[in-house]
């Protein structure tokens, strides 16, 4: 599986604010567990955050850490 990076257009707008993400600190992220589709840019790490956890994108992703039982995922 290939991806090609592309620099995104200058007014590219963020995913979940619209802002230029120019203007700011710009994340760019791909779904490649789905066929690497379109990327999606976000102005900053915040924006980011708040899109994951408004769109329950971490719901049934990550394993159960148990401490007391030793390990990992």
């Amino acid at each position: 599986m290939s991806t090609t990076v592309e620099t995104p257009d200058a007014d590219e707008r963020c995913a979940y604010c619209a802002s230029r993400i120019f203007d700011h600190d710009p994340i760019c992220v791909r779904d490649c567990e789905d066929d690497c589709g379109s990327p999606e840019y976000f102005c900053h790490y915040a924006c980011l955050a708040a899109y994951i956890d408004e769109n329950r994108l971490t719901t049934g992703n990550a394993c159960a850490w148990h401490p007391d039982e030793g390990g990992g995922c």
